[in-house]
């Protein structure tokens, strides 16, 4: 299946990839495009009068350049917050690529590009076989990873992208999220990752409580660093 855009993976979860891709769906929007995102699976949803509803999802759907059914945006929402395999064991679901392939498409039908985020890291389970790599194969889309800037975050990073260019989806940039203010040697970890990594560094996140200016920094996002979406 092949689409136009980005799909974002972390080293982890809870790294940013939300704000990222937000970041990404706003600055392919100032280009001209016709912009939606997806989060293929979710789990951490909450019940609601419309069922089950993840807010990552909610953010994407919002950000989008017209309204999307959320079944699609989401077509995969599990209330517990753990593993997504291990969620939809629980629920009795089997979670199944050709469901998020056909519902990509539905998204993609009147739109140019689209934004696609994982849940958790890049090798995380969706069943017994699979995993998010094998969504993102299924789906056709150009990576972009979010570091953590955090200790550990040497290793994440260089063992993440090791996977990815493994699996033969091309990596085409990455994005430093400085999550942790009392990580020592910051600029030492990003400076290193700059000059290991084969992509460019395409944005360097600041701390901050505040979502919404996260968003905004991530919205700055130098498209040109990237090839043609």
């Amino acid at each position: 299946m092949k689409n136009h855009g980005y799909f974002v993976t972390g080293t982890d979860t809870g790294v940013g990839k939300t704000c990222v891709s937000l970041g990404l769906m706003r600055a392919l929007q100032r280009l001209g495009h016709v912009v939606v995102g997806m989060k293929p699976v979710a789990s951490g949803c909450r019940q609601t009068s419309l069922g089950l509803v993840n807010e990552d999802a909610r953010q994407l759907q919002a950000c989008a350049s017209f309204n999307l059914p959320y079944q699609y945006v989401n077509p995969y929402a599990f209330e517990a917050a753990v593993a997504p395999h291990l969620a939809a064991q629980a629920d009795g679901v089997y979670i199944e690529i050709p469901v998020i392939s056909n519902a990509c498409r539905q998204l993609t039908a009147e739109a140019d590009r689209v934004v696609v985020e994982g849940i958790g890291g890049w090798l995380v389970p969706i069943n017994e076989k699979q995993t998010m790599a094998d969504v993102a194969l299924a789906l056709g889309l150009p990576v972009v990873l979010v570091v953590a800037v955090r200790l550990g975050c040497l290793n994440q990073a260089l063992l993440t992208v090791a996977a990815i260019r493994s699996s033969g989806l091309p990596l085409v940039g990455w994005v430093a999220n400085r999550i942790d203010p009392g990580c020592e040697q910051q600029d030492g970890n990003i400076a290193t990752l700059t000059q290991r990594l084969p992509v460019p560094l395409l944005a360097d996140l600041v701390y901050s409580d505040d979502a919404v200016w996260r968003e905004q920094q991530a919205g700055r996002i130098d498209l040109e660093l990237l090839p043609v979406a």
